[in-house]
């Protein structure tokens, strides 16, 4: 069938150009927006929190699909934060840029039924600022603004599928998603939000130090 395969009106292969993703947790997400989100990256890679999760829908069920993220720089720009104005400040220009990585969902390959069944979560991907690593973590420079996105990408089988590549794949962009990657938390308010939604942050309510 794909002679008359056709495209859909966005240009897209018609098994990705309906695909829709609604992002999970979105209320949180405004709420950490609100404050201005801040995200830690360590040498050895860590969580994000909140965590990037979507629900699909729109995707054919039989056609295999990979789902990946990555993150690009919002601006040019390296930042401070400013305590006593509780703000970020613009403080030169931006670092040269870390690796631009991937980081492929675990699951994929898979059908498009089995995405669509449950809630998609990007709960093993981590932030590191270690321009070395080895260990497939996304690569953030600390004080830089950041926007993740997400992206799914049809498995083509034609033999010439790379000549398709532009059509097979859609993006997706939640501007409350953005975020500024840091070293240690610089708004005490943030830090006071992630004790307070995020379940593995207990050890601090506890008055223990993160284990």
């Amino acid at each position: 069938g794909w002679a008359n395969e056709g495209l859909g009106s966005s240009g897209k292969n018609r098994r990705v150009c309906h695909a829709t993703a609604r992002l999970e947790m979105g209320s949180l997400w405004e709420e950490f927006n609100r404050l201005g989100t801040e995200m830690i990256v360590t040498k050895a890679g860590r969580r994000m929190f909140p965590t990037f999760q979507v629900k699909l829908s729109g995707l054919d069920p039989l056609a295999d699909y990979v789902l990946l993220m990555d993150f690009v720089p919002l601006d040019d720009k390296r930042y401070r934060y400013a305590f006593h104005s509780s703000s970020w400040l613009a403080a030169g220009r931006a670092d040269p840029a870390a690796p631009g990585r991937i980081h492929f969902h675990p699951d994929s390959p898979a059908k498009g039924a089995q995405w669509m069944r449950q809630i998609v979560s990007f709960d093993k991907l981590k932030l590191t600022n270690n321009l070395l690593d080895d260990n497939g973590h996304i690569i953030l420079n600390s004080m830089h603004r950041y926007q993740p996105r997400f992206h799914v990408v049809f498995v083509d089988p034609r033999r010439d599928s790379e000549r398709f590549a532009h059509q097979n794949f859609k993006s997706f962009s939640f501007p409350e998603t953005q975020f500024m990657a840091v070293t240690a938390y610089q708004n005490h308010r943030i830090t006071q939000l992630k004790i307070a939604s995020n379940p593995f942050a207990k050890g601090f309510r506890d008055g223990d130090p993160e284990p």
